[in-house]
């Protein structure tokens, strides 16, 4: 069973066999152009993208729901879903961005005006510094507690839904407050109202997540098939990317600082941390002359190969430099931090001129 609030470590190939993932990397060849996280598999599962690659190859309308949930500072691992929602943004894809208020609320105990807050100054703030046009038409943004039209449809779908399944999908058991029991209805709504006839009548939607997330998918996809008949929604599609690694190791959380690159920090923190982080390196240096490093076990490389390399070729030598033992882990790691320090140095000037902007957007 997965819980979506508290996982910590997941088996990536275990999902695909015992949940149905399909593999990505069989429709590669489908897709026009596609983004860095496909090619390298950082994106590595899906549900139904099909109907997504055929919306994209027809130029039919189609939809991108992806929520942010306001509970902590945005971390580097954090830039994977903005990356993938400018690459939809440029296929001419409707956006919808659902910030999580009510699910902070009763998952997190944050309340709904700290969430606002949050939402604005530091996750909005992050997703127009690093790209996404939130003046674009084909951007939606709302607080869940304010869309009415999400709280009705959720109403709704409740009827159809029951405790044992609830239980059985998540795990609740024990003292579950009736709030965190409701807030994936929620979401199940968040997904499936951009079909509704107000807004353009059904259509394909994807939503791209952590593996950690998929229990909302299912729950969703069961729903949509439950009322085909009222609302006539096509089940939703869903890609899967892999979480970037800790700086110590195992998952990145913004609950455990020692192991984020949180994206508001500055370039000299942001650069002395990396060089903190855990590599690949052998035991000995005359062991990695002899047998080369582990680009696979490498949070250095990791960092490269996910956000700050974006030349297949150029990444593919140092890997390639890494395992022969031609580079030692000292040299990458000064390498790498002065990527990372670019990157931050560039993204803090676009923070700055974007704070105002992000206090806008939910007045729009």
């Amino acid at each position: 069973m997965i819980d979506p609030w508290s996982s910590t470590s997941l088996d990536y190939e275990k999902l695909v066999q015992q949940f149905g993932i399909k593999p990505f990397r069989d429709l590669l060849g489908d897709i026009e152009n596609p983004s860095l996280l496909m090619r390298r598999g950082i994106i590595f599962g899906h549900r139904d993208f099909g109907h997504i690659v055929k919306a994209l190859r027809e130029k039919k309308p189609f939809a991108v729901v992806t929520g942010m949930m306001p509970s902590g500072k945005m971390h580097i691992g954090h830039k994977m879903i903005v990356d993938q929602l400018i690459w939809y943004q440029n296929k001419k894809a409707e956006i919808y961005i659902p910030i999580a208020d009510m699910e902070s609320y009763s998952a997190r105990g944050v309340e709904f005006s700290e969430s606002r807050k949050l939402a604005l100054e530091e996750y909005i703030t992050n997703y127009i510094a690093l790209g996404l046009n939130f003046k674009s038409k084909n951007v939606h943004t709302y607080l869940q507690s304010e869309n009415r039209d999400v709280n009705d449809l959720a109403y709704k779908l409740a009827l159809k839904v029951n405790w044992n399944e609830m239980k059985a999908i998540y795990g609740f058991s024990g003292p579950t407050n009736i709030a965190h029991l409701y807030a994936p209805l929620i979401q199940v709504a968040d997904i499936l109202h951009p079909q509704l006839e107000a807004y353009g009548g059904p259509k394909p939607v994807v939503v791209p997540v952590g593996p950690d997330q998929d229990p909302h998918i299912r729950l969703t996809r069961d729903i949509a098939e439950r009322f085909k008949t009222q609302f006539h929604f096509l089940s939703p599609s869903s890609t899967y990317h892999r979480f970037i690694t800790g700086l110590t190791g195992g998952k990145m959380s913004s609950s455990k600082p020692k192991t984020a690159i949180f994206l508001s920090d500055s370039p000299d923190v942001a650069e002395k941390k990396i060089k903190t982080a855990k590599t690949g390196g052998r035991e000995s240096l005359d062991e990695q002359k002899k047998l080369g490093g582990m680009p696979e076990d490498c949070v250095v490389y990791e960092m490269l190969l996910y956000h700050l390399v974006d030349d297949d070729h150029e990444l593919a030598e140092i890997r390639n430099q890494c395992r022969s033992g031609q580079i030692m882990c000292g040299e990458c790691k000064a390498q790498t931090a002065l990527k990372v320090r670019e990157l931050f140095e560039t993204l803090s000037q676009k923070r700055e001129k974007a704070r105002s902007k992000a206090l806008k957007v939910l007045e729009d």
